[in-house]
Order: C-alpha cells, then sequence, then structure tokens
C-alpha cells in the first residue's frame, strides 16, 4: 500500500491505497465502470466499485457489463446501483457487432451524461475508445503503449493481481480501498434443497474454466469428490449448460449416491443460494470459485502458477491454493508464461494443472471443513 505518492494527471492526497490516491474529481454524482467478461471478471472489480461507491457517496454507480453480471447482481447486495448491458463489441464483448446497435448504445449512454467514467477492462486497446465514446467529464482506466490516453491511466502491465489493479485504477479516481477483495451477500437467505435437507457437510465442485489449460482432469475431480462422499459428505457438482456433460461425467466416475451434478439446472440466485450453503468450494481459477470467496465460503483453487498472480485468493485461513508450476506447453513446448499482450497462445488445450494431486487437495479440504464445522459448534 502506498501513501502521497506523485503522479502526473492529480496530485496525490493523504490516503493509504493500491499506488496513489489522486484528489476527487468535483461534482461526481453519475459514474460509469466499464468491465465486460465473465462472473470472475466481475469479482475482480467489486472492490474498486465499493471504493468508489465510498469516496462518490451520493452517486449512482452504473456498471457496463454483461448478462451474466446482470443476473449476478440482481442475486446479491452490491456497490452497483445499475447494469447497462454491453452492445456486441470488439476487445470489449465479443459477438458479432451490429453498427446500429453500437450507436444507440452510446447516444443512450451520452444523454445519461456520466461525470465520471472508469476502465477495468483490460489494456484499454479496445475499452479506451469504447469508453471514450461515453462523452464522461471525466475518465480514468489503464493503458498499455498503444492504447488511447485517457484523462488519468495507470500503466497496464500483464501480471499483476486483478483486484489490485482495479483499485490502483479507483485510487487515480480519488476512491481509496475499503476492502482488497470482493465481498457479497445473497439478497435471500437460504440454500437449495441439497442444503436444506440433510445436516451432513456439502462440498462444491465446479470442474469448469473458461480456457480448457486450467481445468484439472474430470478423473482428479471424480476421485476428489469420490473421497469426500466416503468420509461422510454430500458433493454438488456445479457449471453452466455447456459444462452439464463433464459434470455428469464426474457423477459417474465417482459412483456415489452422495454425488450429484447440478450442473445446468440452476439460475443465478439459485448457484448463489447454494454456494451460500456450501461448507467448502473446490473449483479451477473459475468465476464460481470467485463468487464462493465473495460470498465468504471457505474455498479450495486449483490454479496454473501464471493466474495465481492475478487471481489467486490473499489469505490462507479460508482460501487454500495449489499451484501447477508449469511453465511451457505440454504438447509444443512454447514458453506459456509470455501471455497477455506479449505472444499468442499455441493452439493446444490439454490441462496445465493435472500435476496437482487428489490428495493434496483432499487434505485441505478436510482441514477447511473441520474449521468451518468447528465455528459452527462454537
Amino acid at each position: 500500500m502506498e501513501q502521497r505518492t506523485a503522479e502526473s494527471g492529480g496530485a496525490a492526497v493523504a490516503a493509504v491505497g493500491v499506488g496513489p490516491v489522486l484528489e476527487k474529481f468535483d461534482g461526481v454524482s453519475r459514474i460509469a465502470v466499464l468491465r465486460g467478461g465473465g462472473l470472475g471478471d466481475l469479482m475482480f472489480a467489486i472492490p474498486a466499485m465499493a471504493a468508489l461507491k465510498a469516496a462518490y457517496p451520493t452517486s449512482t454507480l452504473t456498471l457496463l457489463g454483461t448478462p451474466v453480471h446482470q443476473a449476478l447482481l440482481a442475486a446479491v447486495e452490491s456497490p452497483v446501483d445499475e447494469v447497462c448491458v454491453l452492445p456486441y463489441a470488439e476487445g470489449v464483448r465479443p459477438g458479432t457487432e451490429d453498427p446500429a446497435d453500437l450507436e444507440a448504445f452510446f447516444t443512450s449512454m451520452r444523454e445519461r451524461r456520466f461525470d465520471l467514467a472508469v476502465q477495468l477492462h483490460g489494456g484499454g486497446r479496445y475499452s479506451n475508445p469504447f469508453l471514450l465514446r461515453l462523452g464522461a467529464r471525466h475518465t480514468v482506466g489503464t493503458r498499455t503503449p498503444d492504447a488511447a490516453g485517457l484523462e488519468r491511466t495507470v500503466p497496464y502491465i500483464y501480471y499483476q493481481h486483478e483486484p489490485l489493479r482495479a483499485l490502483e485504477v479507483a485510487g487515480f479516481a480519488g476512491a481509496a480501498p475499503v476492502d482488497l477483495e470482493a465481498r457479497l451477500a445473497p439478497r435471500v437467505r437460504g440454500g437449495q434443497d441439497m442444503t436444506a435437507k440433510d445436516s451432513s457437510p456439502m462440498v462444491v465442485i465446479h470442474p469448469g474454466a473458461t480456457d480448457p489449460r486450467r481445468r484439472w482432469p474430470a478423473e482428479q475431480f471424480a476421485e476428489l469428490a469420490a473421497a469426500c462422499a466416503a468420509d461422510g459428505g454430500r458433493v454438488a457438482i456445479v457449471g453452466d449448460a455447456g459444462e452439464q456433460q463433464l459434470a455428469e461425467h464426474i457423477v459417474a466416475l465417482a459412483s456415489s449416491p452422495a454425488v450429484q451434478s447440478v450442473a445446468g439446472k440452476l439460475d443465478m440466485a439459485g448457484l448463489v443460494a447454494l454456494l451460500a450453503g456450501a461448507a467448502v468450494v473446490v473449483g479451477n481459477d473459475s468465476g464460481p470459485r470467485h463468487l464462493a470467496q465473495a460470498l465468504g465460503i471457505p474455498t479450495v483453487g486449483i490454479f496454473w502458477v501464471g493466474n495465481v498472480i492475478n487471481a489467486g485468493a490473499l489469505a490462507r485461513t479460508l482460501h487454500r491454493i495449489h499451484m501447477a508450476w508449469v511453465t511451457a506447453c505440454p504438447v509444443c513446448g512454447i514458453d506459456v508464461t509470455q501471455v497477455g499482450w506479449t505472444a499468442p497462445r499455441c493452439g493446444h488445450d490439454e490441462s496445465a494443472v493435472a500435476a496437482v494431486q487428489v490428495q493434496d487437495v483432499l487434505e485441505d479440504v478436510r482441514s477447511l471443513l473441520a474449521t468451518t464445522l468447528g465455528r459452527e459448534a462454537a
């Protein structure tokens, strides 16, 4: 944490932040935050949005996000006042662009007369020009050397913890941190039937990830699920509709009535309720694990080492991380540490985390279960 560090574009103030905290802008009542992507991407932005809301408490904070963000934020308490779904736009929201939809979106956003627009979506090559079209009085965000400039910019360097990166940007908008990681609460308390009908502890497993290289093999997830069931727990395999076949495969391999799949069967409120009722959540570097952490649920994460730098939980009391120290593609040998803006990735999708051992993950699940159950009994 830094204090009173000078930076061009605004004077530093006496506040502790991730990097400099610059002076606040005057007259800010409407804030727009740009952050596309999935659940995990939203979790990375939540602390920065909480900081902005605290710095400008009378403002309305609008997230320019995706349908999954809108669905989640309808199910939890958060610093976001409203979500406007982004149109399809290169580098911002993948899909087929429609010039008419884009122009209608920007016309609508300019009519809102945002006082401050904050870019938390990558290095700015595509997102900074997008942000500038909103017509906000002030703009703040990250920037690579080839990206358009904003009023205040933080250098974008790929290997930086994403929530802390976003907090550094918030600091440039005059907002000191109120928390270093996302914290959310369900709008409606109470879990799904799996949590309500049985008092035995429930382990939730999410075996998916956007990048297949981040996925622990199904056979290892199945071995873990079977062991948790043998310990007397219940296991719920979660995922979206595209992960339903993977989840069912794991259930079949585990071969236990205590292991069930709910993949593709839950809406966002149902997923939030299920995670909030879990004793422990196990997953790859993926949205449901990040969401469980934000809900205050103990987690065990299986990460490629590079992703730990960007997305790993900061604490270890309730959040355990198992790292695969892979630096080269297991098929072609290309250096996989040069990611982001520095090099294209190869076309191989083999797991980069297969070396993580089931027994090591299981020991952490058992440790966290003992901690959780002990805390409930106290």
